[in-house]
């Protein structure tokens, strides 16, 4: 099993790794000390679990668990507050360590993991897509819903991510985040996709091309390779 340690507190992340180093059937431990390396390491490494702080600076953990990629890994949140248990399990936790635990509830918590790793060997394929995006900009990290997001367009080695209030910049390809972002986005133009639900007419133009309008009014291109695409998910 290959775990991923996220928190801010270097000696909460000593700890984890002392007691996990005591436990068989872990062959790798890795440290993330926010959200944004977190999700960095994720994207990287693929850990099979996540011990994620809750209480972190300017990324939280919950932010964290809502803006994995799919296939996500499992999460066990480990935090001093009690206050989030609900909240944490809305997020499909395995399990919630109160801060201090000892060996014998951390064992609780890898057997969880081993089972939920277990029954998901058996069924493969029901990941979820990510429901919000961190997006950092200068110096400050903005979470984009994905709900919100109208269309995306390339720009350079970014996205735009349209939304009612802007459209802040990604660093990822558009392959990329329509594999993070599932099946309720459909891709229209080598350069752009829109979110299905939000598309109100289609009008043609010469050559096979087409322009979607959405129902803000906004009107996004759709070239003839993308054309059948569009019009199937339509139905």
């Amino acid at each position: 099993m290959h775990v991923l340690i996220v928190d801010d507190e270097r000696p909460a992340r000593d700890r984890l790794r002392r007691l996990l180093a005591q436990e068989p059937g872990i062959e790798r431990v890795s440290e993330a000390r926010d959200g944004i390396e977190a999700l960095e390491r994720v994207a990287a490494d693929r850990p099979d679990v996540i011990f994620l702080d809750i209480q972190m600076p300017e990324v939280t953990g919950l932010d964290v668990a809502a803006s994995l990629p799919d296939p996500a890994p499992l999460v066990v949140f480990a935090t001093a507050f009690d206050e989030y248990a609900i909240r944490a399990f809305d997020a499909n936790a395995v399990d919630y360590l109160l801060k201090p635990y000892d060996a014998a509830r951390l064992q609780r918590a890898l057997q969880r993991v081993q089972d939920r790793l277990g029954n998901r060997a058996a069924q493969p394929g029901h990941g979820l897509a990510v429901q919000q995006l961190l997006v950092p900009d200068r110096g400050v990290t903005r979470i984009v819903r994905t709900e919100d997001i109208e269309w995306i367009e390339t720009a350079d080695n970014y996205v735009a991510l349209h939304t009612p209030t802007g459209a802040p910049l990604l660093r990822q390809t558009l392959t990329g985040l329509l594999d993070k972002l599932g099946p309720a986005f459909v891709r229209c133009h080598r350069r752009a996709a829109v979110q299905a639900r939000l598309i109100a007419a289609v009008h043609a133009l010469d050559k096979g091309d087409c322009e979607l309008v959405l129902h803000s009014g906004t009107r996004v291109p759709c070239s003839r390779q993308y054309r059948d695409d569009v019009m199937a998910r339509l139905g």
